[in-house]
C-alpha cells in the first residue's frame, strides 16, 4: 500500500524534532486520547464479561441447562425420558422435578414462593444448591418427612432474624405451605395447605432464588400437588452450557412427540439480551473517545501539512507522485494511532486482570464501597478478558486512525509546488 519512500519519510517526520512545538503537543494528546479510549474499552468490556459470567454461573447453579417437560400434561414416563437424555454424550446428569406456586406463611408473615420437589441424591448431579447450603443439608429432605429447605432472604422475611445459620437448632422452625388448589369441606372451598419443618437454608447469591424458592422431597411435593407418580419435567446438566441449543434440537429429534425441550438461554433470554445490549452500547459510547482522539490526529496532520509545505513542494519537483506524498502523512498519522493503540492495550489488559485490586484500593482511598453487599448480590468486580474483544478494539482503533489521515494526506498531495515555493 505504501511505497518505501513514503514509509521512510513518514517515520522520519515522526522522529524528527518539530519547529512548531504545538504540533508535537497535539500529537502527544492524540496518542494519549487513543490510548485512554482503548484502555477504557478493554477494561469496561472485560468487567462486563466478568459480570455476565458471574451471573451465568449463579443462575445455572440453580437453573438447569435443559428441561424436558410435557406439553399438555405432567410428565408420566419421566424415567424413560431421563434414560434417553442420559445417553447423549454431552449430558452429565438428569433429575426429575415437580414445580408449582405456593404461599409460605409463619404466623402473620407470608410470602409467595416457587416450590420445587426433588430427589436429593439426583439433584446434586444437575445443580449446585447442595454446595450453597449455609445451614442443614439436602439429605435432610426425606420422603414423607415434610421437611423443607428455603433461601436465606426468604428465611429472613419469615423469621425476622439474621441468624439463619442456626435455624436447625431453634425451637420452632415450622412453616405452612398453602397451594392454590381448593378442597371441598363442610365449611366450603378452602385452599390446600400443609405444615412443613424448615431443616436448611441456602444462599446462591441470586435474589430470584434466595427470596422465593423452597425445596422439598419430590414425594412430598407429589402428595401436596396430588400428582401421584407424575412430575413436572426432567432437568438436564451438560458438560458445555453453550451446546444447550444444539443438544436440545438433538433430543427433540430423539424423543417422541409430546415433549417440550427448552434450554437455559430461552428461559433467561431477556436478561442476557439486556446484558448484550449494554455491552454494545458501552462499546459505542466508549468508542467516541477514540473518535475524538482521531479528530485530534486530523488537526495534527493538517498543521503538519501546513508546516511542511516547502518540503512537499521540493519532493514534488524532484518527481514524487501525489500518492507518495499522501502516503507520507498517512504513515505519520497511522503511526500515532498504532502507538496509542499499543499503549492502550498494554495498560488495559493489566488493569482488567487486576481490577479487583484496583477497585479495592480506590474504595480504601475514598472510604466508600462501590458495590455494597447489602444492596448488590454481586458485590465484587471480576473481569474476564476475551481476546477477540481486544482484537476488535485494536483493529477498530487503527482503522479509525487510518480514516482520519485521509483528508490531511489528500490535501498534502494536492499541494502546488509553484505556490508553495513562491516566497521561499
Amino acid at each position: 500500500m505504501f511505497k518505501p519512500l513514503s514509509v521512510f519519510i513518514g517515520l522520519r517526520y515522526v522522529r524528527a524534532k518539530r519547529r512548531n512545538h504545538f504540533i508535537s503537543f497535539i500529537s502527544l494528546i492524540s496518542t494519549l486520547g487513543i490510548a485512554i479510549g482503548v484502555w477504557a474499552l478493554i477494561t469496561v468490556l472485560s468487567v462486563m464479561n466478568g459480570f455476565e459470567k458471574e451471573l451465568t454461573d449463579r443462575i445455572l447453579g440453580m437453573a438447569s441447562h435443559l428441561t424436558i417437560e410435557g406439553i399438555y400434561a405432567p410428565l408420566k414416563d419421566w424415567k424413560r425420558v431421563s434414560d434417553a437424555a442420559s445417553k447423549h454424550k454431552k449430558v452429565l446428569g438428569t433429575a426429575p422435578y415437580i414445580e408449582g406456586e405456593a404461599m409460605l406463611s409463619n404466623g402473620r408473615k407470608s410470602k409467595g414462593i416457587l416450590v420445587r420437589g426433588i430427589f436429593p441424591s439426583r439433584e446434586k448431579s444437575v445443580s449446585e444448591v447442595a454446595e450453597k447450603m449455609i445451614s442443614g443439608s439436602l439429605d435432610d429432605l426425606k420422603s414423607h418427612s415434610y421437611n423443607i429447605v428455603i433461601g436465606k432472604e426468604l428465611a429472613l422475611s419469615l423469621f425476622g432474624t439474621d441468624q439463619v445459620e442456626e435455624m436447625d437448632e431453634r425451637g420452632d422452625n415450622s412453616v405452612t405451605v398453602i397451594i392454590p388448589q381448593a378442597m371441598v369441606t363442610a365449611a366450603g372451598m378452602i385452599p390446600r395447605f400443609r405444615r412443613f419443618r424448615v431443616v436448611g437454608v441456602f444462599e446462591v447469591g441470586m435474589h430470584e432464588y434466595d427470596s422465593s424458592l423452597a425445596i422439598m422431597h419430590i414425594n412430598d411435593a407429589g402428595r401436596l400437588y396430588r400428582m401421584g407418580n407424575d412430575v413436572t419435567g426432567v432437568r438436564v446438566k451438560l458438560d458445555d452450557i453453550f451446546a444447550a441449543p444444539y443438544v436440545a434440537r438433538e433430543l427433540v429429534e430423539k424423543l417422541p412427540g409430546g415433549y417440550l425441550v427448552r434450554d437455559w438461554g430461552q428461559k433467561h433470554t431477556n436478561l442476557f439480551k439486556a446484558i448484550n445490549l449494554e455491552k454494545r452500547l458501552m462499546f459505542i459510547i466508549l468508542s467516541l473517545i477514540v473518535a475524538v482522539a482521531a479528530f485530534n490526529i486530523v488537526s495534527t496532520l493538517v498543521m503538519a501539512v501546513t508546516d511542511k509545505e516547502s518540503d512537499i513542494a521540493i519532493l514534488r519537483t524532484l518527481g514524487a507522485r501525489p500518492g507518495t506524498i499522501m502516503g507520507i502523512f498517512m504513515i505519520q498519522g497511522t503511526f500515532l494511532g498504532i502507538a496509542g493503540t499499543l499503549l492502550g492495550v498494554m495498560t488495559g489488559i493489566p488493569t482488567a486482570i487486576n481490577v479487583e485490586t484496583v477497585v479495592s484500593a480506590l474504595e480504601h482511598m475514598l472510604g466508600i464501597k462501590f458495590l455494597s453487599p447489602d444492596i448488590y448480590y454481586i458485590s465484587e468486580l471480576t473481569a474476564v478478558i476475551h481476546w477477540g474483544d481486544v482484537g476488535i478494539i485494536s483493529v477498530f482503533s487503527i482503522l479509525v486512525t487510518l480514516l482520519a489521515t485521509l483528508y490531511p494526506a489528500w490535501r498534502a498531495s494536492r499541494t502546488n509546488p509553484a505556490e508553495a515555493l513562491r516566497y521561499e
